[in-house]
């Protein structure tokens, strides 16, 4: 339709051309001069600059409307994405909380950790949609379905719409013409010719006045057009870079505690290394007797400091529970296998294999033995 619109704009246009060709050529007498010809070359620049206003508040339009549309469609790709993640960081929490392994707990942080950050992340992929039909969509389907474009190209068509009928009007002028000068004066037939004259000027005048007003109004709704969908497309880029910047933040805090928890299990097994022995006798408990010495005496040993390596849990009140990392400071070490000491304000009997002697200790861990 375009094409067709367009095609007969030239034809209209090379026509009026001809017409001013032969009325130079023929209108030396006192009437028909080039003054009466709609097509000078004022009016031809005016119209050609419409001609091109048109064309790319058009095109302008279209791309707003595919924004909106891709806009609208990623907001309902992303609204379902944001269904399906937050359905997992249920069903990973439900997990965490729920969990009953009786080798650790080791994969229900996890699960805590990668439901938190999971909701996180959904949580700012529906911002990002938020702000996509905020700052994005709605504006531009405003301006595209607004009253300043329908305005602009109404005008536009008024003027294309008068612009026609003084072509036709124009053509009118030049056939009086010619039957003035072949009835050689007839009043009746000037008359007529003053009229259609004074009539083509007119249309020309209004069609001259309105053809600026559509030219204004339409360069000012493709200024608009420029500046709003720039802006739109900037605030689109930014919100979706903000949007990454900080899901990957959340990753990156989730990938350091899934790093830990991972470096945790392959650390220490989830029991202990040695078969830990029976609990020493009563007479060891009530200071009997302790491990000999190497001059083979039973005195008690050197204090020293040793660190947990694997958890021990107290089953009696007579046993010191431990957990890996805590220092102890061993005061008696049994003849099988048991170390008395004190921990945290706590004393008792532990395996003596589940710590490792210490001969430097930061004083940072020191005040946290007593």
């Amino acid at each position: 339709m375009e094409a067709i619109r367009k095609q007969a704009t030239k034809l209209r246009e090379q026509v009026a051309r001809q017409q001013q060709a032969v009325f130079k050529q023929f209108g030396g007498g006192g009437y028909g001069g080039s003054d009466n010809v709609v097509t000078d070359e004022a009016e031809l620049k005016l119209h050609q600059k419409l001609e091109k206003l048109y064309i790319s508040t058009r095109a302008a339009k279209h791309f707003q409307r595919d924004i909106v549309r891709g806009v609208e469609g990623y907001i309902v790709t992303g609204s379902k994405q944001v269904e399906i993640g937050t359905k997992l960081s249920e069903d990973s929490r439900k997990y965490g909380f729920e969990n009953t392994c009786t080798s650790g707990s080791t994969l229900s942080r996890a699960a805590k950790n990668f439901s938190r950050a999971r909701a996180q992340m959904e949580k700012e992929r529906g911002n990002l949609l938020k702000s996509f039909g905020t700052q994005v969509a709605e504006p531009l389907r405003a301006m595209v379905m607004g009253a300043p474009l329908e305005d602009a190209r109404h005008l536009a068509q008024r003027y294309d719409r008068m612009r026609q009928e003084a072509e036709a009007q124009a053509v009118e002028v030049s056939k009086r013409q010619a039957r003035v000068r072949e009835g050689a004066g007839n009043p009746d037939m000037i008359m007529k010719l003053e009229a259609a004259e004074s009539k083509l000027q007119d249309l020309k005048s209004n069609m001259a006045i309105l053809g600026r007003e559509a030219a204004s109004a339409m360069a000012a709704v493709e200024a608009q057009q420029q500046k709003m969908t720039l802006q739109r497309l900037i605030s689109m880029i930014e919100s979706e870079r903000a949007y990454h910047q900080k899901v990957l933040e959340i990753l990156d805090h989730l990938e350091g505690e899934m790093v830990s928890e991972r470096q945790r299990i392959e650390a220490a097994p989830p029991t202990a290394p040695v078969e830990t022995p029976p609990p020493p006798s009563y007479e060891e408990v009530n200071n009997a007797f302790t491990s000999p010495m190497p001059n083979g005496s039973n005195d008690e040993v050197d204090y020293f400091l040793g660190e947990a390596m694997y958890t021990f849990r107290a089953e009696s009140d007579s046993e010191l529970g431990l957990s890996t990392g805590d220092y102890v400071v061993v005061r008696k070490v049994s003849n099988n296998g048991w170390a008395e000491g004190e921990c945290k304000g706590r004393a008792g009997w532990f395996p003596l294999g589940y710590i490792e002697r210490r001969e430097r200790v930061l004083a940072s861990k020191v005040t946290n033995i007593f």
